[in-house]
């Protein structure tokens, strides 16, 4: 077993290596979200609705808060952070957990307006992720104020987990049409990796997490 400085030093790393290979996503959706309120023309951008304030604005608030969560949620479990630092930890988890609950909010109001591109399955894989996200974010705020750690832990892993569905999303694709140049995929996302990748980018990571949580129990 791992030394707990070891084991410090492992996690470093990884988040590290989570936040750099996920920044260039998260400044793209950052700038794509600002470029829905500044730009003249939105005449070729997909997420645009002529004439719908509210849709372009849940869109804009799903896209620029999530880039900023990919970049401070994994600070949150930076080694030590806790220990030494308790009042930005708890202050600046209420304000990760509120903006991830505005993304999932602001997303599940898109798909409610004007629908995903997919279709309906794509509606009903991205709305599962939506009230996840939702959940996760109050179930950790709601823990942490009763002082249940243990519980409130679990549900920020959750967070964590979650926050980067819209890159994984978009990192299966990249390595999907690397290997495969778009087989069972679609310009109108119905094809049957479509279909799969509906559910693909989160399901199977919160399983892989909840079996670890289950490991870490049996072994705590």
């Amino acid at each position: 077993m791992p030394t707990s400085r070891a084991r410090q030093i492992y996690v470093g790393a990884g988040l590290v290596f989570l936040i750099l290979h996920s920044l260039p996503f998260a400044i793209w959706a950052m700038h794509s979200g600002a470029l829905l309120l500044i730009s003249p023309d939105m005449s070729g951008n997909r997420f645009y609705t002529p004439g719908s304030t509210v849709t372009n604005l849940a869109i804009f608030a799903h896209m620029s808060l999530g880039a900023l969560l990919m970049v401070f949620v994994p600070l949150q479990f930076w080694p030590g952070l806790r220990a030494r630092f308790v009042a930005y930890h708890r202050w600046s988890g209420r304000m990760l957990c509120l903006g991830a609950a505005l993304v999932g909010l602001a997303g599940l109001a898109y798909i409610f307006m004007r629908g995903t591109i997919g279709g309906f399955w794509m509606d009903i894989g991205f709305g599962v992720y939506g009230v996840l996200v939702c959940l996760s974010a109050g179930q950790a705020i709601r823990y942490a104020r009763r002082r249940d750690f243990a519980v409130h832990r679990r549900w920020a892993l959750r967070v964590l987990v979650l926050t980067f569905g819209s890159w994984l999303y978009r990192l299966h694709y990249g390595v999907w049409y690397f290997f495969t140049e778009g087989l069972a995929s679609t310009p109108e996302f119905d094809g049957t990796f479509d279909l799969v990748q509906n559910f693909a980018f989160y399901l199977p990571y919160l399983l892989v997490l909840e079996l670890w949580l289950r490991r870490e129990a049996r072994t705590a």
